[in-house]
């Protein structure tokens, strides 16, 4: 949004974040301009780390940079323990600022363990996650302390926004259709299970989101989230098959269909909300995050098209 470029021009990424004033007023940005039914609260998925012993910063260009990834056991062990409500107390001020001025639900999230741990690994983004694997396969049990530490502190981190009042929660689990299921079944699956199971008792929807994960979909079913989000790569119907009937569903509408001519963007959408037949349980959203590149007036007409097209059905 032009609006959060300007923004953006002034100030750091981690100084937008870490600034409560300045997070409420890009979360409120596209809940003013676009007819969207939730907000989701401006954050980034690696705050947590920083306070638990890891340093990094954004490189324009090229996302995070880690200075010390972690490498081996030693450095799993360097890594503490936090409390959300003392080491992210700006996040939480900035829900509780949010809540006073909002009319739609407010969405917080964290990061999965295993995309946590992949950040952490490899320093910064990967194409091929090679020394994630390494240490998955090499260092089984490095992995999954480093996987069960990231695990504590998001479970932590989502009671505290619970209770700051963000009334759903989504676990981003980017990276993680990197592995295949007999993988994710042993060395992320556990990890994102203890996440939803730290927030079971407490009265908030969960979603659990991840890309390129077709067929990964049936277990990430499992791992005990309200709602599974699925990408544009598997049909929405077909995915919800995949699910099962007691979850609700989240998607799919490819990101770059927003970059095309209209008449492509509308037969999309339309595909999508049939697929989804009515059915309750559907967030209709994006597969993934919208491209820096895509007009907001397309957004905008997204919103108020899938609105149009379901109307009928919430009178």
């Amino acid at each position: 949004m032009p609006e959060y470029r300007a923004l953006r021009q002034q100030y750091g990424m981690l100084e937008l974040c870490q600034t409560p004033e300045l997070a409420v007023q890009v979360t409120l940005q596209p809940v003013e301009s676009i007819d969207v039914d939730a907000a989701i609260l401006f954050s980034d998925l690696l705050l947590p780390l920083e306070p638990m012993g890891l340093t990094f910063d954004f490189v324009k260009g090229e996302g995070p940079q880690f200075d010390d990834p972690i490498r081996s056991a030693a450095d799993v062990a360097r890594l503490h323990p936090i409390d959300p409500e003392d080491a992210l107390a700006y996040v939480l001020d900035t829900i509780r600022q949010l809540k006073t001025r909002l009319d739609v639900p407010l969405i917080g999230f964290v990061g999965a363990p295993f995309t946590l741990a992949s950040y952490c690994i490899e320093g910064g983004p990967s194409k091929d996650f090679a020394r994630t694997k390494a240490m998955m396969y090499a260092e089984p049990e490095a992995w999954h302390t480093l996987c069960s530490r990231l695990a504590e502190m998001a479970g932590r981190y989502l009671r505290a926004q619970i209770a700051a009042g963000v009334d759903a929660v989504q676990v981003f689990d980017s990276w993680v259709g990197q592995l295949g299921p007999a993988d994710y079944r042993e060395f992320a699956l556990p990890h994102t299970r203890r996440v939803f199971e730290a927030i079971a008792d407490l009265d908030a929807p969960s979603i659990h989101f991840g890309v390129g994960t077709a067929m990964l979909l049936e277990d990430m079913a499992t791992a005990g989230s309200s709602v599974v989000g699925a990408d544009w790569r598997t049909p929405l119907d077909r995915a919800w098959q995949l699910i099962g009937p007691d979850r609700g569903i989240q998607g799919n509408l490819d990101p770059t269909l927003l970059l095309g001519p209209w008449h492509r963007v509308r037969a999309a959408v339309e595909d999508v909300v049939a697929r989804a037949a009515g059915r309750p349980g559907h967030i209709f959203n994006l597969g993934h995050g919208v491209l820096p590149m895509t007009s907001p007036e397309v957004v905008q007409r997204v919103a108020r098209l899938v609105h149009q097209l379901t109307a009928w059905r919430s009178r």
